[in-house]
């Protein structure tokens, strides 16, 4: 199977951006059964182990926007699954916690992200994941 172009092969950019597809499709996958998005079920997963979480926080804490957080937590929130309070600390500010619907899913929800989890490892080995998901770290990090 062909990758691309010789002139993307050293390219992060072009490398980064279709392994993002292909981690997209498979994530997609494994939520789909939830009616959730990748995005919107990494977001769900956080909120249900950090409830009361503020919504800046939320958005510092997965790299996104706030405008892109507040459109997500939208779509959970219309799904029955968090709910927004005024945070006791900031009453501009939102707390956000999750609702039973929600508490109800979290092992499932984790359970289907550990399952990709365990299928990359296999496919890849258990090394070479963690070496991948290391070094993307140190990437990011680099670029902050």
């Amino acid at each position: 199977m062909r990758y691309g172009s010789a002139v993307f092969e050293s390219c992060l950019y072009f490398n980064t951006t279709a392994l993002a597809r292909l981690l997209e499709q498979e994530w997609a996958q494994a939520f789909a059964h939830h009616g959730l998005t990748p995005p919107q079920a990494f977001m769900l997963r956080l909120v249900l182990e950090r409830p009361g979480l503020l919504q800046r926080e939320l958005a510092d804490e997965l790299t996104i926007s706030r405008p892109t957080a507040t459109r997500a937590l939208h779509g959970l929130q219309a799904k029955g699954l968090i709910e927004r309070r005024a945070s006791r600390s900031d009453g501009r500010e939102w707390a956000i916690h999750p609702r039973p619907k929600a508490v109800a899913m979290k092992g499932d929800l984790n359970a289907s992200s550990a399952a990709v989890t365990a299928r990359l490892k296999k496919l890849l080995g258990a090394a070479t994941f963690q070496d991948a998901v290391g070094h993307l770290r140190g990437i990011r990090s680099a670029l902050e």
